[in-house]
């Protein structure tokens, strides 16, 4: 099946004090959206991108997918006013009967296995939503300012690429925009089909503030073997 990878690349460097979006700020001497982009390519060097991205920051993800040599299977789409606008703009772009991953820009350290196994997985039951066990201990708050204890246990992080068929999520996205859709899984799922996590990674880590630059940085090198 025919792969599309909608990467959603408009938030703003606010939280990392940068004027710069984040997803272009240098790591490893590259921007950070280049490493998430070369991820894919590797995965799968056929897969067409979807390059979500301000208008304003066009010509820097141009030159990113120039240097991949990416620009003939590639197009810019600009992002709308939420996450679920954006995704539903880039999604305008895809082909039916194919594999749609939809990806955080700035999720630069998602490996190409990880890819491949969602890829596989939303073949075979039309959904992989990657998901890591919480390592910390967790409350739910409520409304009047209290919180009850949660079994850890049974709490699993949810990162990107959220896979699916084509024909499960291009029609979850022609639904009314809800409040509560806070990712392209929870949209799936009021449009009524359950969705499949699958084991996700821990260094799956979506660069938000200073110090993620940094623990970035460190990976690459381990990986890298230096």
């Amino acid at each position: 099946m025919k792969k599309f990878a909608v990467i959603t690349a408009g938030g703003s460097g606010s939280r990392m004090g940068k004027e710069l979006p984040k997803q272009f700020l240098l790591l490893a001497g590259k921007p950070v959206l280049w490493h998430t982009l070369r991820a894919f390519q590797e995965a799968y060097p056929d897969i067409f991108f979807v390059l979500v991205i301000p208008a304003a920051h066009s010509a820097a993800g141009k030159v990113i997918l120039n240097e991949l040599n990416l620009t003939e299977q590639s197009v810019l789409v600009e992002g709308g006013a939420t996450r679920f606008h954006s995704v539903q703009n880039g999604l305008q772009k895809v082909e039916a009967g194919s594999i749609v991953f939809v990806h955080d820009g700035v999720r630069c350290l998602v490996t190409p296995d990880l890819i491949r196994r969602c890829g596989v997985q939303a073949e075979a039951l039309g959904s992989a939503i990657p998901a890591v066990a919480s390592a910390d201990s967790v409350r739910l708050a409520d409304e009047a300012g209290g919180h009850l204890s949660v079994d850890r246990n049974r709490v699993r992080m949810i990162q990107t690429p959220q896979t699916f068929k084509s024909d499960i999520i291009l029609p979850a996205f022609q639904q009314e925009y809800k409040d509560g859709f806070t990712d392209e899984a929870t949209v799936v799922e009021a449009a009524g089909t359950p969705v499949f996590l699958i084991e996700g990674e821990y260094s799956n880590l979506k660069i938000t503030r200073p110090v993620d630059l940094l623990v970035a940085e460190t990976v690459l090198q381990e990986r890298s073997g230096q």
